[in-house]
């Protein structure tokens, strides 16, 4: 069975086939580091993370590069860099600011079992291919300098006689379509409102390279060249997969086929884009204003980063997901099991009835019912092992694992067994109704218990 994933460009799922097998090539945008990374943000860091594991068992580890960005120069981390570093100049505390959340965000992801990209390039480390893109728009018509602007005109290249694609192809909007669902910047030196900026001023303090086009002034990158500069360093002037949230196909997508294509004349610039669906939390969407905001560090304090992980390959990667508190119980309760059953088996070859969902667009819901499968059939142990493995769990042995449960639940065992002991004399005098108390208890600390004749065991709920 051939590997078939959806592309937003072509709106239809097609067999993947890599430009060069031995060197298949993905690219995904990555975090601002300017705050903890939230619980959206971990949807494409696991999604296609499984995509990078289900490619290098394919095509073998040595031939898959994955390139995942780091934006470190932005309003937002000019802003926190000025709050937290008041007394620091402007450049220094946005160093520290970049740095530390950047660590951070790296915490969080190493924990939700994703494995690092090959590459994870800075913006600020590719300034001088920013600058190079710039000049090859500039000189081939696509952008003009206007008042220490370089802006790009989606007009001059829906005008071009060429091989380019439409602007507007990949969201599948005309240009009119797009003012009108836009946040249009009006500035009187644009040609036409649909122009966006390649290059700008920088305002005085804030982060300032040479100019490219000519212009004397200091300035900085917009944002949307800075992927089309990382992504031709690390991957080139075409690649296989481009990566993202939903939410970035316009204008961040849209405009980075423009620039790429445009500057390297080029009919793609990647030959699939896959994009990831909106996360919801109880129903409602995500915002601080409705107090459901979450980071991945605030779950990580109550569930190990594999629950995380399961909790949202349950859902298909491009459908809407609600994350709710009843979803990660079950996915922890799930998660315990596997580990019961096969934390200890050595890993034997990935399973085929688990492989097969991937193949078909990262079909992890059925992959996850063929996990449950390969659980309940006896002869499968170093199969379901491996399986779990290969995907991101069971990174862990038995003991860890329940040692992180209790760290992450703040339960003390010692206290779970007293109470334990405490029941079973009860049961053991008949008090029935000192029994069902100290059960309430523990129900209520996240410790569900089980009776049997060869005593009463527990595990944590969650």
């Amino acid at each position: 069975m051939e590997l078939r994933l959806y592309d937003t460009l072509t709106r239809e799922k097609r067999p993947f086939v890599p430009l060069d097998p031995k060197d298949v090539r993905m690219y995904v945008c990555g975090p601002t580091v300017y705050d903890f990374a939230h619980i959206g943000n971990a949807r494409p860091v696991i999604v296609f993370d499984v995509l990078f594991r289900l490619l290098r068992h394919l095509y073998g580890e040595a031939h898959v590069k994955y390139v995942r960005n780091v934006t470190d120069v932005d309003d937002k981390i000019n802003d926190r860099a000025a709050r937290d570093y008041p007394g620091l100049p402007l450049n220094e505390a946005i160093r520290k600011v970049t740095e530390e959340t950047g660590r951070q965000f790296h915490a969080d992801v190493d924990a939700l079992r994703a494995l690092r990209p090959n590459v994870e390039p800075r913006a600020t480390e590719h300034i001088a291919e920013m600058r190079e893109i710039i000049e090859k728009l500039v000189a081939g018509g696509f952008a003009y300098v206007a008042e220490d602007h370089v802006l790009f005109s989606p007009q001059a290249m829906n005008a071009a006689n060429s091989v380019l694609p439409r602007y507007g192809a990949l969201s599948n909007r005309s240009l009119d379509e797009m003012i009108a669902g836009a946040r249009v910047d009006v500035a009187p030196y644009k040609r036409d409102n649909t122009d966006f900026v390649l290059w700008k001023p920088s305002k005085p303090g804030e982060p300032s390279w040479p100019s490219p086009a000519g212009i004397t002034a200091q300035g900085r990158p917009g944002w949307h060249i800075e992927c089309s500069a990382m992504a031709w360093k690390h991957l080139g002037e075409h690649f296989d997969i481009h990566g993202g949230g939903i939410d970035l196909v316009f204008p961040h997508h849209e405009n980075e086929v423009a620039q790429s294509c445009c500057a390297f004349h080029q009919p793609r610039m990647a030959n699939y884009w896959m994009h990831n669906g909106f996360l919801q939390v109880e129903s409602e969407k995500m915002s601080k204003s409705l107090g459901n905001f979450v980071t991945i560090r605030d779950l990580l304090a109550d569930w190990p980063g594999e629950v995380l992980r399961l909790n949202m390959l349950k859902t298909h990667y491009r459908s809407p997901i609600d994350w709710t508190l009843k979803s990660l119980e079950e996915s922890s309760k799930t998660l315990d099991d596997w580990y019961r059953v096969a934390a200890e088996v050595p890993a034997g070859k990935p399973a085929a009835s688990v492989i097969e969902p991937l193949l078909d667009d990262l079909n992890t819901p059925q992959m996850i019912a063929a996990l449950h499968g390969l659980r309940n059939d006896s002869g499968s142990g170093g199969g379901f092992s491996g399986s779990l493995r290969l995907l991101g769990f069971l990174s862990e042995s038995v003991a860890e694992w329940e040692g992180r449960k209790r760290q992450a639940s703040g339960v003390d065992a010692g206290e779970v067994e007293r109470l334990i002991a405490e029941r079973t004399a009860a049961r053991a005098r008949r008090d029935f109704g000192e029994s069902d108390r100290i059960r309430d208890q523990l129900a209520a600390m996240g410790v569900a218990i089980k009776d049997s004749k060869a005593g009463t065991t527990w595990e944590f709920s969650r």
